[in-house]
């Protein structure tokens, strides 16, 4: 869907890597442009390490992109970048706010020399702000922490780098709008995505309940907030969860592990009314579904039609996905697979001598 589309990628670690990834996934040709001698921060995040070196965090948002090794501070390397952001139609780029501009190297002077470059900036705190910006830093003050984790244990990150994956997706969403834009009135955009920004705004129905009651959330662990049943139960052999949505759903739910004085009980006719009786509810759906093995309840909850899952480890999850040790998870935006994450400086020679031409090149010795 991109192709032609080229993408300088100015970024590293992980919001930036994986926009461009994802522009990669759907045929944009993507350069990664890397620190001579270290290159991306993430190559020595480690081990895991695969058999050629390359850690398994950098593998994870790398693929589909060809890899040149260049410092804006060498004339020669500044020559060739500065090419390339010319001939570019998106720059992504994540520096520290006016490293790029002290060296002349900034999105403006670049956008008044080219108008329908696509320039997209991604910080931790925004345009105005010098911070450095990291997953866990924006978790805690998004708001997240103060809502993840037991309601009497400490605030607690979510397991995933979250903010910067949103962060990277919504990167990726504003510089798919601003081509379409640029293709309709050949105007490009300077857009700015900061991992603050995406991660306050993915409260969404936990900052409305604090914006309509006046009230701080709070922590419900695996529970929820607004709904109930809809959280984890421990079978007999395997933890489970429950996610009723609806009255309907709440009576088949019931019915389903043999609770049906439940069900027809009116007081629970209405998620208000579960609400207000969350114990007597949940106490006695973990009883009921501590007497059998998760599978079995899966299948009677299944056959019902209420949404379900057993709790699943990492590599349990895998099994069927199609990931590979190579590329990573496969694409979730329906893209393909390319080219390999590549090595440090890997295309740096063939870049020099080619410029953009070296995703030809590279493409015809593919095939």
């Amino acid at each position: 869907m991109l192709s032609g589309v080229r993408v300088l990628d100015l970024t590293r670690v992980l919001a930036g890597p994986l926009a461009t990834m994802l522009l990669g996934d759907l045929g944009a040709d993507v350069l990664k442009v890397e620190r001579p001698g270290a290159g991306d921060d993430t190559r020595g995040w480690g081990p895991p390490f695969d058999d050629a070196g390359r850690s398994a965090y950098y593998l994870s948002i790398n693929r589909n992109k060809l890899a040149i090794a260049a410092d804006l501070d060498r004339p020669a390397d500044r020559e060739l970048l500065e090419a390339l952001v010319l001939e570019a139609d998106v720059v992504v780029d994540n520096f520290k706010r006016g490293t790029l501009e002290r060296r002349g190297f900034g999105a403006d002077d670049f956008r008044r020399r080219k108008p329908e470059l696509i320039w997209c900036t991604i910080s931790g705190f925004g345009p105005d702000s010098g911070r450095l910006g990291y997953d866990f830093v924006a978790q805690a003050e998004s708001g997240w922490m103060a809502i993840t984790g037991e309601p009497k244990g400490d605030p607690m990150k979510i397991g995933v780098a979250l903010a910067d994956v949103l962060a990277g997706k919504d990167a990726a969403i504003s510089i798919l709008a601003a081509l379409v834009q640029r293709g309709r009135t050949g105007e490009g955009a300077h857009l700015h995505v900061s991992l603050q920004d995406s991660a306050r705004a993915a409260l969404v129905n936990v900052a409305q309940n604090a914006l309509v009651t006046g009230r701080d959330a709070k922590r419900w662990g695996n529970a929820h907030p607004n709904l109930v049943p809809y959280q984890l139960f421990r079978a007999a052999d395997r933890p489970i969860v429950i996610a009723v949505g609806n009255d309907a759903q709440w009576a088949a739910a019931a019915r389903a592990i043999g609770l049906a004085e439940l069900a027809d009980d009116p007081a629970l006719a209405t998620n208000a009314g579960r609400l207000a009786e969350r114990e007597r509810v949940v106490d006695a759906f973990a009883r009921t579904l501590a007497t059998r093995d998760a599978a079995e309840w899966r299948a009677k909850l299944d056959a019902a039609g209420v949404p379900n899952g057993v709790v699943l480890s990492v590599l349990e999850a895998l099994e069927e996905s199609g990931a590979s040790a190579r590329t990573g998870m496969p694409s979730s935006v329906g893209g393909s697979v390319r080219f390999a994450p590549p090595g440090l400086d890997e295309h740096g020679p063939l870049v020099r001598r080619l410029g953009w031409g070296a995703f030809e090149s590279v493409e015809r010795d593919l095939k």
